[in-house]
């Protein structure tokens, strides 16, 4: 829980930097994004110099956001003072967080596995996003909400929460909808371009995952080998949110899709509803996330992994009363 004293020391930690490098986590999604861009422009704007960073580049999805453009992988020179968002453990920074030569100063996330690896961590698990918390936060920081700032969050807030239906979305999370529509942020485009919109080679991606879905024992998963990306034309480094197609299928209780990767690792994403902790199992291969959204990346072939990840997540199904023959 974020205290008072929290907040001072933050908004003091922020006014006296100078040069800000601002960190969010590989493979970002929206609210990585979302949030990095959002208190990256808020931070400009109360004039310091902002440096925003990814391992990963940024998705095609996201680059009608201001100054996504300006997110890079190799930030250079010095800073007195780095910030990491969304980020739930340190190794998510990726070769980012590898080049730290010093642990960051301040972490907004709203993960409940995160561990609080930063000096100082605001960190609120109740936040349907960490969009949502930053925005939240801005008057206590002492920094500004723009229309840019207001849009970069609200396509944070709008892709974490799927279009407000995740069980997270509170009455909070629609309030600062509300607050950041006033500021200028364009709901129904924010959610055309983040939610629906998608290239062609992001669908043939698709294509090529359900005609490897399977279903069995309330399991709904789907595989992404090399080859499938290489048949798309796909060229980003996620599964284009074909976790949220297997995520749909009714007799599902979890959705899982497994990615290959070219360096030898799997990624796996993970969905379920309510009563069930996807969480739980992530962290048993590495990983993290929320209840009912967690990503691991796992070493191994892609049917080694596969294999190894259906096991646990049956083992948890049967622990929390879901018959075998589901």
């Amino acid at each position: 829980m974020t205290t008072p004293a929290d907040l001072t020391a933050a908004r003091a930690l922020l006014a006296a930097a100078s040069r800000v490098l601002l960190i969010t986590h590989v493979n970002p999604d929206g609210d990585a994004i979302g949030s990095l861009l959002g208190f990256g422009l808020a931070l400009r704007a109360a004039g310091k110099a902002v440096v925003m960073a990814c391992a990963d580049p940024v998705p095609d999805l996201f680059r009608y956001l201001p100054s996504a453009g300006e997110i890079t992988a190799k930030p250079a020179g010095a800073f007195d003072c780095v910030v990491v968002l969304d980020v739930s453990e340190f190794a998510r920074m990726g070769a980012l967080g590898a080049a730290l030569d010093r642990q960051p100063d301040l972490v907004f996330d709203h993960h409940v596995t995160n561990p609080g690896f930063g000096a100082l961590n605001i960190i609120e698990v109740a936040a349907a996003s960490t969009a949502e918390l930053v925005a939240e936060l801005l008057p206590d920081l002492g920094l500004a909400l723009s229309q840019p700032v207001a849009e970069c969050l609200l396509t944070g807030l709008v892709t974490d929460t799927l279009g407000f239906r995740t069980s997270g979305t509170t009455i909070k999370t629609l309030g600062i909808a509300q607050q950041l529509m006033a500021a200028g942020a364009k709901l129904n485009t924010i959610y055309d371009l983040a939610l629906f919109k998608r290239s062609y080679s992001a669908v043939r991606l698709w294509a090529q995952g359900l005609a490897r879905l399977h279903l069995k024992h309330g399991i709904a998963w789907a595989l992404l080998p090399l080859e499938a990306r290489k048949a798309s034309g796909f060229q980003g480094i996620g599964d284009a949110d074909l976790i949220n197609v297997v995520a749909s299928i009714r007799e599902a209780e979890v959705a899982i899709v497994f990615v290959e990767q070219a360096d030898g690792k799997v990624k796996i994403s993970w969905r379920c509803g309510p009563g069930l902790n996807v969480a739980a199992i992530a962290i048993e291969f590495g990983g993290g996330g929320h209840a009912p959204a967690a990503g691991a990346e796992v070493a191994g072939t892609l049917e080694e992994v596969e294999k190894r990840v259906l096991a646990v997540t049956r083992a948890r199904l049967k622990a929390n009363g879901v018959p075998a023959e589901t």
